[in-house]
């Protein structure tokens, strides 16, 4: 029985292009090419996915290969995880090899195991010697094929895994990087577990809300951080791929939480993470971004304001004039959308991130809030939050009274207590904590939801002004009397706003 860590960067590629990596000058020479099949299992209760764990057997030529992974904390690109690994007789788990593995204490002889799904694949394997500074050794594995379930619901494979057999892990970025320049290359989200657990559960090419942060109380304020922004980016990725196979509202939508919800990270943990590269990463980030919001704007009009406004105004032909114009206008913003996201400046930018998370200068000696980086996650959320709450409290002191610029103040720091109470919420697990946490978070979300309301009708002022630039006579006509009608809802909702504003301020805070 092997006890190894495994860790891997695994990045996804089209079909088309493998054989282009396979004669990169990096890559070129004899590969090793093996056809392998893998049956996933579990209990009929689903214990071993439960407990963070997958259970497989893997068949390659005559050889059966038993293999239980810890499934990670839902990362991107770097997975770094313990695995066991032993032979087996035959196609089916033999639970004398869970001796000396985590499941020993949740599976026995008696336990039923039943097959969840299988995947084949021909791996092509070629190992790299003294690649980086480090003299770091990689194996590298080409895999193509596909995964099925019990249903013949199919899904593609086709994916390219840099293992670390020697040295230091950023040999392996390295590597992704010079590869990428010539073959596009895309940080991979999922494990072929996850793959077919999302393919028969239904999900597979579905847009993705964001997943609890698996944080641990154990974790140092850097793990912390490290286990959120890859949960942000493995959030990105997923709704990405969504979006570069079809035009999908919700998609984008959830495109922009994650990255909104990686910039707030990056606020959130602020005095452990700045480095010299810091700013430059945050402006290439918000630059790439840019046509993101204009495409979600036209969305949300489109989708929200005008629909409200023709129930209003049923018989005003403006508003289909004015509706054809922004849907011309919505085509050509979502295509400047998938132009970004097809780009190599925007996949260098995902794996430069993940390279920086993983080893940035941060993580270095030479920081100076060393201590403060390097200690309990707990401690530095608590004080965080609490930081964030005086924050939300002061700039929302008369809210009903305040102009749109100080409201959208107090929208951005609202958001960014909710997200840090996302975050944070694994590391307050006791009854009392969950409950408080379920009713604190319910209340800054209706704050939320009055302070976006605003912001919606001053979007719809900023493209009714926009449309004064050319659109034609009757769509401006129609988007100036929308903004009308949506500004006279401006009262009530910050009567509502400031109503829940205070409501919040009330709410016991679950971190205390």
């Amino acid at each position: 029985m092997s006890e190894p860590r495994e860790t891997e960067l695994k990045l996804d590629v089209e079909a088309s292009d493998i054989a282009r990596l396979r004669e990169h000058p990096l890559l070129a020479g004899d590969w090793t090419e093996t056809e392998l099949t893998s049956t996933y299992f579990d209990t009929p209760d689903g214990r071993l996915r439960e407990a963070g764990y997958t259970l497989r057997v893997r068949q390659d030529g005559d050889r059966h290969i038993q293999t239980v992974k810890a499934r990670g904390g839902g990362g991107v690109g770097l997975f770094d995880r313990p695995e066991w690994e032993s032979d087996v007789a035959g196609p089916n788990p033999e639970p004398a090899s869970f001796a000396g593995t985590p499941v020993a204490a949740i599976l026995d002889d008696a336990t039923e195991l039943n097959p969840l799904y299988t995947s084949t694949v021909t791996r092509s394997v070629r190992r790299i010697a003294d690649t980086g500074p480090s003299g770091s050794r990689i194996e590298v594995a080409l895999d193509r094929g596909r995964v099925w379930g019990p249903d013949d619901r199919v899904s593609p494979i086709s994916e390219i895994e840099f293992e670390l057999t020697g040295g230091a892990p950023s040999a392996l970025f390295d590597l992704a990087r010079t590869l990428g320049a010539d073959v596009p290359l895309r940080l991979g989200v999922l494990s072929k577990f996850e793959r077919g657990d999302a393919l028969i559960g239904g999900r597979l090419g579905r847009a993705v809300k964001a997943e609890p942060v698996p944080l641990d109380p154990d974790m140092t304020a850097a793990q912390a951080f490290q286990a959120v922004a890859l949960a942000c980016l493995r959030q990105t990725r997923l709704n990405e791929t969504v979006l570069l196979a079809r035009r999908d509202v919700e998609a984008l939508h959830q495109l922009r939480v994650s990255l909104r919800r990686l910039r707030s990270a990056f606020s959130l943990f602020g005095s452990v993470i700045e480095d010299r590269r810091v700013p430059a990463i945050k402006a290439e980030l918000k630059r790439q971004i840019e046509p993101f919001g204009v495409a979600r704007n036209l969305d949300v009009y489109l989708g929200k304001t005008l629909p409200r406004e023709r129930e209003r105004r049923p018989d005003e032909n403006g508003l289909l004039i004015l509706e054809r114009h922004l849907e011309t206008e919505r085509a050509v913003a979502h295509d400047a959308v998938r132009a970004v996201l097809e780009s190599r400046d925007w996949r260098d930018v995902l794996l430069d991130l993940v390279a920086w998370i993983e080893a940035g200068p941060w993580l270095g000696p030479d920081n100076p809030n060393a201590a403060r980086r390097d200690g309990p996650a707990k401690a530095f959320a608590t004080e965080e939050l609490e930081r964030r709450r005086r924050q939300v409290k002061k700039r929302g002191r008369h809210l009903a009274e305040l102009d749109p610029e100080a409201r959208h103040r107090v929208r951005i720091a609202a958001k960014k207590l909710r997200y840090g109470a996302e975050f944070f919420a694994a590391l307050y697990d006791g009854k009392k904590a969950v409950k408080r946490h379920a009713v604190f978070v319910e209340a800054l979300s209706d704050l939320q939801d009055h302070l976006g309301d605003l912001n919606d009708i001053a979007t719809a002022h900023a493209l009714a002004a926009e449309l004064a630039k050319g659109a034609p006579e009757g769509a401006v006509f129609a988007a100036g009397m929308a903004t009308a009608d949506t500004e006279a809802r401006t009262g009530h909702l910050l009567a509502e706003a400031a109503k829940a504003h205070e409501a919040l301020i009330d709410v016991r805070p679950f971190w205390r």
